[in-house]
């Protein structure tokens, strides 16, 4: 199969799996092939096969494996006229359906050998009419499969399945209260619930209901629900199908790498019309079928040999699959990263954005004079938001970790070291791909204290204007509004964690840098917050009818030192590194979940505790709030005044945001675990008393009331 950028069809040999239908004893004839069709099979494989599937049949450099667990996921007990007719549908890649049909069935022969299938003394036939009615064991082994000749016990499964209707525009912009289909479950990113069985009077009987196991890994993922179904992502570019109701597995797929590709976290994943979408660690981005997880079609976006790769969900919305890319090296990413608006029904490429300003474009001369191709940075981390008044979608953009050439004062009066647009918030059209404005919320960023998160819409008044705001914060904890629809400066709210900024303009927003943390004079500087932020990805949650919002926070501050060698070392460019330490007057707790009043811009109720958050927080209308810590605590905390209401202790880290929905009119409170990356790794130190299981195990857990 070939690596070009257009979409891979859907009838690949692609790892996803669909269970069988349930099936008549009668109808079924025993599997049997011989070992001279395997051998002959053997031989057209390694002459027209082995170049994209490896000769183990799983260790090619294009093709997916056609040998062990995920392929056996795909076809164990299905019948054998599926994996016939894809593979003579789509073998070899070059010329599809060019061998006569009894090569075909001794390829087919070949793999069930490879697959530790035994053979028999009759040749499998190459007649699809009959091959339906031959089911491979669902084991993989011949003997562990259920007697051909005695009729199985009735299997007393519905399919939850059968029930799921597509998610329109319409479902999107107005989701039932039970549903969760967006990584915040709603457009404007709010995080927050209408559901209100669990209230501060209850929520202290929870009790878990079933978990299931995910991949070991990092997981920052947040599950999807609809229809009684769960969607999710698992390390290692897995995807899974659950009944949301007893947690069994319904399908899961596994997207086979690129060679020299190596396995991330994602943030999200999306579901729109019939589909589920999800990106992938080799930069590209696969549709599956809703219902079977079979793959409809793959998308490459980038090169991820040059860095750019996806690590942010995808966003569905008016036909749209929307979705930014990360570029996280010096002249990684030629061009920069790139907002991607890809057709949602066909996986075409229909516009890109660039989040690099490149020479002679508007903002072309932020950068320095540095060459186009020497830029980086503006990685896109995050989901992005959408607002069906404006009709924008909203991305957030990193910073760069090219910072020397920029700490330098600008070679000319032409040109600044702003570089845009990294720290900025995008505001795209959907239908055209147009930038339709961009506002740099901290230019010349020196500390990696990106504003690449979560942008939420609200309306709120403004100057005695009621106006629709685009509300987000980096992570040196400040928050600013910007105005939806025309980007126009409207508001900041500091929350009192950093010693960079010592003064923002009122009508611009344009913020006065402490000249004394600035790296570069060879001496120490104390910088607050650490460059895990004080906010970070974990997004906060917005409770509109009381205009709070609840935002998970970090207490903590670095060392900013330099190291051997000067410009050009270190974390940043810039010759200097971090090391994580407490604020001066710390008192040991370094977790802070505050609540924010957003008409009056103000506090409202703040808790700390030792361990910082590591998940976003979930907020409902029965009164409560549920968030993740570093300790592994599960929590959930009276919206009135953040008293702790219960809590019960994880397997793991939870580096997710918990979510809720119902099935069947019953409420349900879930959490994904699986310690990410270097959000909560950089607390570590802070906390010597806590322990992760060190082989980063992953899981979702479900709770409920009795």
């Amino acid at each position: 199969m070939d690596g070009s950028l257009r979409p891979l069809a859907a009838a690949t040999l692609a790892v996803c799996a669909a269970f069988a239908a349930p099936r008549s004893a009668a109808q079924e004839v025993a599997l049997s092939y011989t070992a001279e069709q395997a051998a002959a099979g053997k031989a057209v494989y390694d002459s027209a096969c082995v170049a994209c599937h490896g000769a183990n049949l799983n260790d090619g450099p294009l093709g997916a494996p056609l040998r062990g667990a995920a392929f056996m996921r795909k076809y164990g007990g299905t019948t054998l006229d599926k994996l016939y007719t894809v593979t003579s549908t789509t073998m070899p890649t070059a010329a599809p359906g060019s061998l006569d049909r009894e090569t075909y069935a001794a390829l087919v022969a070949y793999m069930l050998q490879r697959n530790e299938i035994a053979a028999g003394s009759t040749p499998l036939p190459s007649d699809t009419s009959v091959l339906a009615n031959v089911y491979v064991p669902a084991s993989g082994f011949s003997f562990m499969a259920f007697s051909p000749y005695t009729a199985k016990p009735p299997a007393d499964m519905p399919n939850v399945l059968e029930r799921y209707t597509p998610v329109t525009d319409a479902l999107l912009r107005n989701p039932p209260p039970g549903e969760w289909l967006l990584w915040r479950r709603t457009y404007d990113t709010h995080g927050y619930s209408p559901l209100r069985q669990v209230t501060v009077d209850n929520v202290d009987e929870l009790r878990i209901v079933w978990s299931w196991a995910l991949p070991p890994g990092s997981n920052e993922s947040v599950p999807l629900v609809h229809d009684g179904v769960m969607f999710l992502f698992g390390f290692g570019d897995e995807l899974q199908a659950l009944d949301a109701r007893t947690g069994d597995l319904l399908w899961h797929y596994t997207h086979r790498l690129e060679q020299g590709a190596s396995p991330s976290h994602k943030r999200g994943i999306a579901l729109y019309g019939d589909k589920v979408y999800m990106g992938t660690s080799d930069a590209s981005v696969v549709a599956l079928d809703a219902r079977t997880g079979a793959l409809v079609w793959r998308t490459k976006l980038a090169d991820f040999r040059r860095r750019e790769n996806v690590a942010a969900g995808p966003l569905a919305a008016a036909g749209l699959i929307m979705i930014g890319t990360t570029g996280t090296g010096v002249g990684a990413a030629l061009g920069g990263p790139h907002v991607f608006g890809l057709d949602a029904e066909t996986g075409e490429i229909k516009w890109t954005v660039n989040t690099i300003a490149q020479p002679g474009t508007p903002g072309g001369d932020s950068w320095n004079d540095i060459p186009g191709d020497r830029r980086s940075g503006a990685s896109v981390w995050n989901s992005g938001s959408y607002d069906p008044g404006t009709g924008l979608a909203y991305f957030g953009t990193g910073n760069t970790y090219d910072t020397g050439p920029l700490l330098k004062p600008p070679v000319s009066p032409s040109v600044t070291n702003d570089a845009l647009y990294t720290n900025s918030t995008l505001a795209i059209d959907p239908k055209t791909g147009r930038l339709v404005w961009a506002f740099q919320h901290f230019p010349n960023d020196q500390w990696d204290l990106d504003w690449a998160f979560e942008r939420q819409i609200m309306r709120l008044p403004v100057r005695g204007e009621m106006r629709t705001v685009t509300l987000t914060a980096g992570k040196i904890g400040i928050y600013e509004g910007v105005d939806a629809a025309s980007g126009e400066y409207l508001f900041s709210m500091d929350l009192g964690l950093q010693n960079i900024v010592t003064a923002i303009d009122p009508e611009t927003g344009k913020k006065t840098v402490n000249p004394e943390v600035l790296p570069g004079d060879g001496g120490v500087q104390l910088v607050c917050p650490h460059g895990a932020g004080a906010k970070n990805y974990l997004p906060a949650a917005y409770v509109a009818p009381e205009r709070k919002l609840v935002v998970p926070l970090a207490e903590a501050c670095m060392d900013l030192f330099p190291v051997p060698g000067g410009e050009g070392g270190g974390g940043l460019s810039s010759g200097v590194n971090w090391g994580i330490r407490p604020l001066p007057d710390s008192d040991g707790n370094y977790g802070r979940l505050q609540a924010l009043d957003m008409e009056k811009r103000e506090p409202v109720w703040t808790v700390r505790q030792r361990a910082p958050f590591t998940s976003g927080v979930l907020a409902t209308a029965g009164g409560v709030a549920f968030a993740a810590a570093l300790d592994r605590y599960l929590r959930a905390y009276d919206l009135n005044d953040g008293e702790v209401l219960w809590e019960t202790r994880l397997a793991d880290v939870s580096s997710s945001s918990p979510l809720t929905y119902t099935v069947d009119g019953k409420q349900y409170v879930a959490v994904v675990t699986g310690q990410g990356g270097f959000h909560a790794s950089s607390f570590v130190p802070l906390l010597p008393e806590q322990r992760s299981p060190p082989d980063r195990g992953s899981a979702v857990w479900v709770f409920a009331l009795p």
